[in-house]
């Protein structure tokens, strides 16, 4: 890649790069405030309420800061492929903390639990156009043009595939 933007975050006063969160599993309920204050805001609270959910082989994981939940992601089971493939929804990080490590500790810690068997899931998600250069930081290829989606905006479609 480029190195245009690497060192965007020089100057900013941020504080350190990382901070230290606590990565683990977690419940819709535990994660649909974050989600629904970050990634639907001044919308119904059901806008931030996604298909699968509920499934038993969603992973939901959370980010927790001094006890209180600053990063979520969502991997939901999606069999439209041939293997296994689960597609990532409703990441967000608190505002606040963007640009803190938040969202990296986020994927690594589900690509381990994603991942620890064989075969291995491909991981994939509809990308919101200004979080791409994260995930292709993170190993996440754009496989699409770009696309609307209604009432949140541009996005692209993009894949993870194990190591």
């Amino acid at each position: 890649g480029s190195a245009a933007g690497g060192g965007s975050a020089l100057g900013r006063p941020r504080g350190p790069m990382s901070i230290p969160v606590e990565v683990r599993r977690a419940t819709i309920e535990e994660v649909i405030a974050l989600r629904h204050a970050e990634l639907r805001p001044g919308r119904a609270r059901a806008t931030a309420c996604f298909a699968g959910d509920d499934a038993p082989t969603t992973l939901h994981v959370a980010a927790v800061l001094a006890g209180t939940v600053v990063g979520c992601a969502s991997f939901v089971e999606t069999s439209t492929e041939p293997g296994r493939s689960y597609q990532l929804r409703g990441m967000a990080t608190r505002a606040d903390l963007a640009r803190r490590g938040v969202g990296r500790a986020l994927l690594c810690f589900a690509e381990t639990a994603l991942w620890h068997d064989d075969p291995r899931p491909q991981l994939w998600c509809n990308a919101r156009v200004g979080a791409i250069g994260f995930y292709e930081r993170m190993g996440w290829t754009v496989t699409s043009a770009e696309f609307d989606v209604p009432d949140v905006g541009p996005h692209r479609r993009m894949e993870r595939r194990p190591d």
